[in-house]
């Protein structure tokens, strides 16, 4: 995605999750970003996945309100649903 100066720029958007935490495979496979619950803990095996800007590859790292997930030019914030 580009905007009009040309430069890349990341798709951001909001997760809101009814638990305490959620584990990070499952993210990907909610959103979309992964085909399966396999393909997500690949991807995340491999490094393509950063939680909070550092490189993630614990497949079952809890994720938690406030923390930003980045895969290839897709950003999720994590929110608890009130």
């Amino acid at each position: 995605m580009h905007d009009k100066s040309g430069n890349n720029k990341s798709a951001e958007h909001l997760l809101e999750i009814n638990s305490d935490s959620i584990e990070l495979y499952k993210i990907l496979k909610l959103e979309g970003l992964a085909g399966s619950g396999g393909e997500a803990k690949l991807l995340i095996a491999e490094g393509h996945v950063s939680v909070n800007g550092e490189v993630e590859t614990r497949k079952r790292k809890k994720i938690v309100a406030g923390d930003l997930i980045q895969y290839a030019d897709e950003q999720i914030s994590i929110r608890r649903k009130s």
